[in-house]
């Protein structure tokens, strides 16, 4: 099952590339990754296309600490609704409990453990892959942020006790320990940060608890990913239509596959890419043609219909009757499928 992350995870790509001497678009293309998703930082893409990405970019560029620069130049705003949620939480403590809680929103394929004792919190990082163990560059960059979101919570002056990383030591060991501040573990048996109990009883003076009451109910809402390859298709092709640019094979690129591989996973699943495309777009025309302002034309476009008269047939097809007479407030009988009956026109 391919593992999806916003794309706002890139927030700070190009910026990064181009101080290691690297063309970002030109390493994009390389990785099959969508240019237009750093113009949109919600849009979902393959974990496994970003982990390319990573990998590539040190490799390239030499830059042994690629995913620690990411890190560094990101922050809580990179998280969306996420980061708002632990940024409003009363205690250092909650806001990595709601982080720990919330980040499959951001990221499907990461998990937090928080382990207690009476000396040390450990917060320990799982990233989900086909390898026993993540590609280290992007390790970096999660663990990272993570040390990068409880610093911003305390301040610059904040040092966990110590750093665990599951991979051999780099050739530049000082730029992990000026990073993190702490003695680093290489060759570990996880991936995580230790700090203190004390640390996590911390007040976050900017704390607002209605705010933080109000979000939790809205991020509750949206709380569970997509799981099946029917869901994830989904969620990808309503991202897309609302950019206007959604094909299969676009498609194919946010999920770092083939089309011949969505159509065999939709097809165990008894469905299909077209009949997903319908539903969406069946969704998203209400809401465009309710702008009377808003040209039929560019509704077309949006919607990937080949011209007006194309998504006119379409639409009577699907809804039984024109879309001026559902604009005037005609609304036929709904089959039983939900869809409103032709016949009803």
């Amino acid at each position: 099952m391919t593992d999806l992350i916003r794309s706002a995870g890139l927030s700070c790509y190009p910026e990064v590339a181009r101080s290691v001497g690297l063309d970002p678009r030109q390493m994009m293309r390389k990785v099959r990754l969508p240019l237009n998703v750093l113009d949109r930082p919600d849009t979902p893409i393959a974990v496994t296309a970003l982990r390319r990405l990573l990998e590539l970019s040190a490799a390239e560029s030499g830059a042994e600490d690629f995913g620690l620069q990411l890190a560094e130049r990101g922050g809580l705003t990179n998280f969306g609704a996420v980061g708002l949620i632990v940024r409003e939480q009363a205690t250092v403590g909650e806001a990595i409990e709601a982080f720990s809680r919330f980040i499959p929103i951001h990221h499907d394929g990461m998990k937090l453990d928080i382990i207690r004792d009476k000396q040390t919190v450990t917060i320990r990082l799982h990233l989900r892959g086909r390898r026993p163990t993540a590609p280290r560059q992007s390790i970096d960059m999660a663990l990272g942020s993570i040390h990068r979101i409880i610093q911003s919570l305390f301040g610059n002056d904040w040092r966990p006790q110590e750093v665990h990383l599951h991979y051999p030591p780099p050739h530049d060991r000082k730029r992990y320990r000026d990073f993190y501040g702490c003695r680093i573990t290489f060759n570990a048996g996880d991936d995580a940060i230790l700090l203190s109990p004390h640390d996590m009883e911390r007040r976050i003076p900017s704390a607002h608890p209605l705010i933080a009451s109000y979000l939790r109910k809205r991020i509750e809402a949206i709380e569970t990913r997509p799981a099946s390859w029917e869901s994830k298709v989904d969620e990808v092709v309503r991202s897309l239509l609302a950019t206007g640019d959604c094909t299969v094979e676009r498609v194919a690129e946010h999920l770092a596959c083939t089309r011949r591989t969505i159509h065999r996973h939709l097809a165990g699943a008894g469905t299909s890419f077209s009949a997903i495309l319908d539903a969406q777009r069946a969704d998203l025309v209400i809401q465009l043609i309710d702008d009377p302002g808003r040209p039929l034309a560019d509704i077309a476009a949006q919607l990937g219909f080949s011209a007006q008269s194309a998504m006119a047939r379409w639409f009577r097809g699907r809804f039984g009757c024109t879309i001026t007479q559902w604009r005037k407030g005609v609304r036929p009988p709904a089959k039983p499928g939900g869809v409103p009956s032709a016949s009803a026109a």
